[in-house]
């Protein structure tokens, strides 16, 4: 029996390939609110990171030959888009889309063979198959957004899959400074977030001086940098907390800093 992570995987890309199958052809190539990619180029950079898992999941050495490729392509000048673009240059549109799916299902299924203590390769600090396997579902999520926004289409309501992302959010605290080379404030916010069913979900030390609270939904757009924490009904208190949210990032590579108030948002027809 598979863990409930690669379950929540497998929902997260079927709710988003519903919407992927709905695109005309012309659609592909509109650029999104997310630093102007194209729906392709999100995809894309959604499939290479799924390739990039497989082989961390069943290859480790062939991981390694890939991300040194990558840095070998990147040193010659691409951007990490125009790498992607090259490397994929023979898909585009529903071929895409069709061979996105297709491999992050083989993707699950090779999580599925894993014994979920063991540890991945990934780029910054490795992951054991659970937390990994969030990661996966957490930038699926993420980068879909950009395609409900552009399409002006209303998401789904939140599932119970959020919860995986809420706690990559919760849990990335102290990545967030570490990967700017700040440090680690000893005091991690007190998190207390409400979902549409009534649930309360609770991190770190009650507090009524430093806290992040608010409904689920706007934790996870804020922390996964789809929205800026301003943009959304999260209550922030005290300075900790507000620094916190002034650089949150809850996924690995190079420090991003989060969108600018106001400038990712729905698409009003």
């Amino acid at each position: 029996m598979e863990i409930q992570q690669i379950t929540d995987l497998r929902g997260e890309a079927d709710e988003l390939d519903r919407l992927l199958v709905t695109l005309a052809p012309a659609d592909w190539d509109r650029p999104t609110l997310f630093k102007q990619w194209t729906i392709n180029d999100v995809v894309l950079h959604l499939h290479m990171a799924d390739v990039m898992a497989f082989n961390s999941v069943t290859d480790p050495d062939g991981y390694d030959l890939l991300m040194n490729d990558i840095a070998a392509q990147r040193a010659k000048g691409l951007s990490r888009v125009a790498e992607t673009r090259q490397r994929f240059s023979h898909l585009s549109g529903e071929g895409l889309r069709a061979h996105w799916k297709n491999y992050l299902v083989n993707l699950c299924d090779a999580l599925a063979k894993r014994d979920p203590q063991d540890r991945l390769k990934w780029p910054g600090p490795g992951m054991g198959v659970r937390m990994f396997t969030t990661a996966r579902q957490m930038e699926t999520w993420a980068h879909a957004q950009a395609v409900y926004d552009l399409l002006g289409v209303d998401r789904p309501p939140a599932s119970p899959r959020l919860r995986n992302i809420a706690e990559i959010g919760a849990r990335t605290f102290s990545w967030a400074y570490r990967n700017r080379g700040l440090d680690v404030p000893a005091d991690a916010p007190y998190i207390r977030l409400t979902t549409p069913s009534g649930d309360v979900w609770e991190w770190n030390t009650p507090s009524d001086t430093n806290a992040v609270t608010g409904n689920a939904l706007s934790f996870c757009q804020a922390t996964t940098q789809i929205r800026n924490a301003v943009d959304t009904n999260l209550t922030i208190t005290g300075a900790t907390a507000r620094h916190w949210m002034s650089i949150v990032q809850c996924f690995a590579g190079p420090p991003e800093t989060p969108p600018a108030p106001g400038s990712r948002h729905k698409s009003v027809a």
